[in-house]
């Protein structure tokens, strides 16, 4: 369980916790980075996962949180987490790496 005041992102498989508050999870099984521009594609499972945060967040769809505990299984998740805050433009303009 997350600390108080802490969102849950968690690479799949894992499973959310039954009251974990705002969770979201993604897949980092795909690719970290898809060909073609930014506006010509979609975004990474990881950056599309931090958005549902931050939707929830806005949205007052659950507890407050000031931070996002992440959970990564593999190295392609923990890269597609890391693009996603070094890169994708609105992950960056949302959040901070700790």
């Amino acid at each position: 369980m997350p600390a108080s005041g802490a969102a849950l992102l968690l690479e799949a498989p894992l499973a959310v916790p039954p009251g974990a508050g705002i969770s979201a999870s993604f897949d980092g099984r795909g690719a970290a980075h898809l060909a073609g521009c930014a506006c010509c594609t979609g975004r990474s499972a990881a950056a599309q996962a931090l958005d549902q945060l931050f939707q929830a967040r806005v949205r007052n769809a659950g507890a407050w949180f000031d931070c996002v505990l992440a959970v990564t299984t593999t190295d392609s998740g923990r890269a597609q987490l890391h693009l996603a805050l070094a890169e994708d433009s609105l992950t960056r303009a949302r959040f901070r790496p700790a």
